[in-house]
């Protein structure tokens, strides 16, 4: 059969998953059935991908990482080296809680740091950035910046990845791109030009 995306020859993807043109999956990655994966994704080394997770177009995820049940990815997702999704609040070896996976939905664009833990049932927002290393336990904000554990807000990052500093009015500009940002009640939104 011929496949549109690239499987390393020690790469094991089970029956019943959909993989789109041009992602590439590496060594020793286990993708589980029923997964949805869009096209031009990178799959590191030895990443598990449980059943049933989505991941949009262009996600980047960087070696040793674990997607689990429960766990749906917008397009240009990066999720770092050895950051970790949990599914389950009060997991124990002897009581089966399959039917109990919180789910986990990742918005367009955001980061997810090495190291990070993504405790389940919390959603994090469009181009939010979570540092290295930092414990997730609520919701982030779109263009949110959390650090630490547990994670809290620090700041603002623009869809470029800069950090957004705000005047008075509500407004900043990323020194990269020189998209405008407004800063409301609401939270975050780029302007539109």
């Amino acid at each position: 059969m011929d496949n549109n995306y690239f499987a390393h020859e020690s790469a094991f993807i089970d029956e019943g998953c959909q993989i789109g043109k041009g992602t590439k999956i590496w060594h020793f990655s286990h993708v589980m059935t029923r997964c949805i994966i869009g096209e031009n994704c990178n799959i590191g080394q030895n990443v598990v991908i449980s059943p049933e997770v989505i991941l949009g177009k262009n996600v980047k995820i960087q070696n040793n990482v674990s997607v689990y049940t429960g766990v749906t990815c917008d397009d240009d997702v990066f999720l770092g080296p050895s950051c970790v999704f949990t599914n389950v609040n009060n997991p124990r070896s002897a009581i089966n809680r399959k039917g109990s996976y919180l789910k986990t939905h990742v918005g367009k664009g955001a980061s997810i740091g090495a190291n990070a833990t993504i405790v389940c049932g919390h959603d994090i927002g469009e181009y939010a950035f979570i540092g290295a290393g930092a414990v997730v336990t609520k919701t982030v904000k779109p263009y949110a910046l959390v650090v630490g554990n547990p994670a809290t807000q620090v700041g603002w990052m623009s869809e470029y990845g800069q950090r957004l500093e705000f005047d008075a009015h509500g407004k900043a500009t990323c020194e990269e791109s020189g998209e405008h940002y407004i800063l409301s009640e609401k939270g975050v939104s780029k302007l539109l030009e």
